[in-house]
């Protein structure tokens, strides 16, 4: 229960870093719209490769598995391409400067050569959970996210490693682990935290939802549903970018055990509580 209120503590503070810098919000944004146009585009890749020559339906070719892996490698480039300059971003504002955009997008490309092999890991460990739970039925839905909670939790925090060491895919996937042993606690509780802020705040949509199913005319079906899509997209938005604002703090506090400068004045240390004995930072 403590680890969970010190998670909603942290939460709140994010939620501030977030208010005085809203440029932070953009990444979480652009992540979306060009996650969307690379699924568009290669959802009609693979949809041309199961038509045959006479224009019908058939099983998936060869080829198409080939667009499905490559599907996975960029999605999850792009989404951490652009967790990537968040996290750069949020540095630089936990730091007390500006987080500006041009700069954590130089940042991220100067870390394209370290981002897209992690990202072929990310893909790899997501075709292999997807391939269990559709092979092992029930039982494999089960073990697959047993195994994906524990990798989410492994690998919090990457990305930070990634962009602010400079670290390749498995010297930063290493270092989380290590790094985990620090703040197992407050990563779990992080996740837990921002799992139940997510459900919370989602609730308003989905009461819209449930009275938009039960209108009477469309126009008030559509006028209901609307606002409830545009409010999950707000939330989504917005608790992607206290993710990465609350990652790149909590990496920061176990490297070198304080609080970021941009939180003085805060309970950012009893947030997190007392780190364990480690290495300082970039070390």
């Amino acid at each position: 229960m403590q680890r969970l209120k010190n998670s909603w503590e942290l939460g709140k503070i994010s939620w501030s870093v977030l208010k005085s810098d809203r440029t932070l919000a953009w990444f979480p944004v652009l992540s979306a719209v060009v996650s969307l146009v690379v699924f568009g585009a290669f959802a009609g890749l693979i949809a041309a490769t199961s038509i045959d020559s006479e224009g019908a339906k058939d099983s998936l070719e060869p080829m198409g598995y080939v667009f499905v892996f490559a599907a996975y490698i960029a999605l999850a480039f792009v989404g951490n391409y652009f967790l990537g300059a968040l996290v750069y971003g949020a540095n630089q504002r936990l730091n007390g400067h500006e987080a500006k955009f041009g700069d954590s997008i130089g940042a991220a490309n100067a870390k394209i050569h370290r981002i897209l092999p992690w990202a072929l890991v990310s893909a790899t460990v997501s075709v292999v959970l997807q391939a269990i739970e559709e092979r092992l039925g029930w039982f494999g839905v089960l073990i697959a996210r047993v195994l994906g909670a524990a990798w989410a939790v492994v690998t919090f925090l990457t990305m930070p490693v990634i962009m602010l060491e400079d670290l390749g895919p498995i010297q930063a996937l290493k270092r989380s682990g290590h790094l985990l042993k620090q703040t197992w606690g407050e990563n779990l509780g992080a996740q837990a935290g921002f799992s139940i802020l997510g459900f919370v705040a989602m609730l308003p949509a989905a009461l819209l939802i449930a009275l938009a199913s039960s209108a009477d005319t469309t126009g008030t079906w559509i006028v209901l549903g609307g606002i409830a899509a545009v409010w999950l997209i707000i939330v989504v938005v917005v608790l992607s970018a206290m993710s990465g604002i609350y990652r790149t703090a909590l990496y920061r506090f176990a490297v070198d055990g304080t609080a970021p400068p941009a939180f003085a004045g805060s309970n950012l240390g009893g947030a997190f509580g007392e780190r364990r004995r480690g290495g300082g930072w970039l070390s």
